[in-house]
């Protein structure tokens, strides 16, 4: 299996960390989304119970309870539209939001109608309205409002004694969790409108280290080829001077700029190659996980030092026998490796002998590639095929990048 010493690539970190941190924000999203709806449950619970102990019979315990089950649902839709919340947009299309405050204004109606309790009424229809997309600063003011209003309804409740026919401690339950409710609700909101911003914040930046990114490979595109289009620009008006007086000379002149043309082209591959080569330690890891997904049980062993490997020549080595393995392994077992040996790098990749292979040719293009590629790099290629097992060694000097 891969050795635990092997890290990945920053850009697959980042990846993972990315996968990560959208599921971490979806169970955010989901643990605020139920603090909410359940404080709110047993609100409607407490209140049912309050109104079954005042003894106000079934007409006013099933306006309570089966209406706060709707209320408590129209609630819902707005947490769900808060979840996508612009701070720019308000509080959104009145059409959105209309039914649920509807609801809640019944609600609240039917409640206080039925219980004779001015604060259930209250927290009924002000709840809904501290979980409306609010901007900065209102949302605040309102539950410092709301819940000075609530405390004065239960105030009034008390004088008016609406409460007499509950216990003390039914009435004080009651009381605090109708208060408290939009400031929690309201704090809970604002966990999860912090931890939006700081994700939007990494997207920023991710979107802006890939400009800055972009921009850099302009740059060295423009500066690589501005160089050489500008010198073969000039060796060809001199050839065309030259073309009349001195042929010869022109002549020079014009494999000078075919020597620049190609300078211009490996410039610009070598160019490509680094921003596209991975690191050694991660094609290895990639073959593995590849072979794996394909049935193949595969593990690895890589150098510690690998980074310091020619990813340029080895990394399509690395591919191209991944391939091979998967064209005409047997798919029983697979083992990579890339270690440091007097001077040199060798990396090995050995597997079982499939059915197929047996018609393979040994020096077929893929080989006959990673040969030609190990041979420009002062390399060597060996291949054998044992009892049962297949095994390409690739060796380069250490020196080479």
């Amino acid at each position: 299996m891969t050795t635990p010493s092997t890290p990945r690539t920053d850009a697959g970190t980042a990846a993972t960390s990315a996968r990560r941190l959208a599921r971490g924000i979806s169970a955010t999203w989901w643990y605020t989304v139920s603090a909410v709806i359940f404080l709110e449950f047993m609100l409607v619970l407490l209140a049912t119970a309050t109104v079954v102990e005042a003894g106000l019979g079934s007409a006013a315990v099933a306006v309570i309870g089966i209406g706060g089950l709707l209320w408590w649902a129209a609630t819902l839709l707005l947490l769900v539209q808060y979840r996508h919340r612009d701070d720019a947009a308000g509080t959104g299309p009145w059409q959105r939001i209309a039914l649920p405050l509807a609801i809640a204004v019944a609600y609240a109606t039917a409640a206080g109608l039925a219980s004779g309790l001015w604060i259930v009424a209250g927290f009924a229809v002000f709840q809904p309205l501290v979980l409306l997309n609010w901007p900065r600063g209102v949302r605040l003011r309102l539950v410092i409002a709301v819940t000075a209003v609530l405390i004065g309804l239960w105030i009034l409740d008390r004088n008016a004694g609406t409460l007499e026919p509950i216990t003390e401690s039914s009435g004080w339950m009651l009381a605090v969790f109708s208060i408290l409710l939009p400031s929690m609700s309201v704090l809970s909101l604002w966990w999860w409108d912090v931890l939006i911003t700081l994700d939007r914040a990494r997207a920023a930046e991710s979107r802006l280290g890939a400009t800055q990114e972009r921009l850099r490979v302009a740059t060295d595109v423009h500066d690589l080829q501005g160089h050489h289009l500008q010198v073969i620009a000039l060796q060809l008006e001199l050839a065309e001077r030259l073309m009349a007086k001195d042929p010869a000379a022109a002549l020079d002149q014009i494999r000078l700029a075919r020597t620049s043309v190609d300078e211009a082209r490996q410039g610009t591959r070598d160019l490509a190659l680094r921003f596209r080569s991975v690191p050694l330690r991660d094609e290895i890891a990639n073959a593995v996980d590849l072979l794996r997904a394909a049935g193949t049980p595969a593990e690895s062993a890589v150098d510690a030092a690998a980074d310091a490997a020619p990813a340029s020549v080895l990394g399509p080595v690395i591919r191209e026998t991944t391939t091979n393995v998967l064209r005409h392994g047997g798919g029983k077992w697979a083992r990579l490796s890339l270690t440091r040996v007097a001077g040199a790098w060798r990396y090995e990749i050995a597997n079982d002998v499939g059915a197929s292979s047996s018609d393979a040719d040994d020096t077929g293009s893929g080989l006959d590639g990673i040969a030609r590629r190990a041979a420009e790099a002062g390399g060597t290629v060996e291949i054998d095929r044992g009892r049962g097992e297949f095994t390409v060694v690739v060796t380069v000097p250490e020196g080479e990048r």
